[in-house]
């Protein structure tokens, strides 16, 4: 039995308050649809911690540089709405733009430090169309825990901060990376490649892991990047946005393996631009 899809604001309010008052306990998992399994996954995470779950379908258009990139991103509300059947959630909520930004809106959410870095630096302003409009997520679905992919590791930690220093009661709850059989992360975004591509994707993990080995073995970070980006483009990738090694708490700059670090990518294959990161252990 499908989910109700509710898209008024006073309807899921309506809902959420006969939650509050039985002392249940409220979970959400923002999306912006073209749901796949990594998205299916947070659903089963959040279904095992909360009592009632309410998923979110809404495409940003304050996160997209690119009016193109926007026009161009997946919508399937009929099929993500069967893909959500078998999890037997509490609400789907698919609110229209002037739902979420009526006319007269005038307020932005910017998270500092955390954003300037990899994909804030090459995607201006993307960061505060996610923390606007994850902010406003939160506080229209009341929810106690939120649920997001460590796929978007920077996003992750950007959305810990702002609820934190916004004083949002909820807890962020990062869930881990969920990838097809090659390796390649799962992410919406993967639709938009040819199967000659997809064939090739998975060479940006297979990379990321032989890197983390190699540095796990005593090699200099400079020579495993630098023989990394000579191996993607010899795969056929494009533009390499960066292929970084950061510190996992404050992603800062690293060049060793003294404390928690996180490798991070962003590449570009045939007019895909594909993100993915992997934890690498201190030695």
């Amino acid at each position: 039995m499908s989910a109700p899809i509710v898209r008024a604001l006073a309807d899921l309010r309506a809902q959420y308050q006969t939650w509050v008052r039985a002392g249940e306990t409220v979970g959400v998992v923002p999306t912006m649809g073209a749901l796949h399994q990594g998205h299916l996954s947070l659903v089963q995470a959040a279904k095992a911690a909360c009592d009632r779950v309410i998923v979110t379908i809404f495409v940003n258009p304050k996160q997209f540089n690119s009016p193109e990139d926007l026009a161009k991103y997946p919508r399937t509300e009929d099929q993500d709405a069967a893909k959500l059947a078998p999890f037997d959630v509490d609400v789907v909520f698919v609110p229209n733009a002037d739902e979420i930004y009526p006319e007269g809106y005038a307020t932005t959410v910017s998270v500092t430090g955390v954003s300037d870095t990899l994909e804030g630096a090459f995607r201006p302003g993307h960061f505060d169309g996610v923390a606007t409009v994850v902010a406003k997520l939160f506080l229209m679905t009341g929810a106690h825990k939120a649920f997001f992919g460590e796929k978007d590791y920077q996003q992750l930690m950007l959305v810990r901060q702002m609820a934190r220093d916004l004083n949002i009661p909820i807890e962020v709850v990062g869930c881990p990376t969920v990838r097809e059989a090659s390796g390649l992360a799962m992410s919406s975004r993967n639709l938009r490649l040819g199967d000659a591509a997809k064939a090739k994707a998975c060479v940006l993990y297979q990379l990321m892991t032989a890197a983390t080995a190699q540095l796990a073995e005593g090699m200099n970070w400079e020579e495993v990047q630098k023989s990394a980006l000579t191996e993607l483009a010899q795969a056929g990738f494009g533009e390499v946005e960066y292929f970084e090694l950061r510190c996992a708490d404050t992603l800062q700059p690293v060049s060793d393996l003294t404390k928690p670090a996180r490798l991070l990518a962003a590449a570009w294959l045939d007019g895909v631009r594909l993100i993915d990161n992997i934890a690498v252990a201190s030695a």
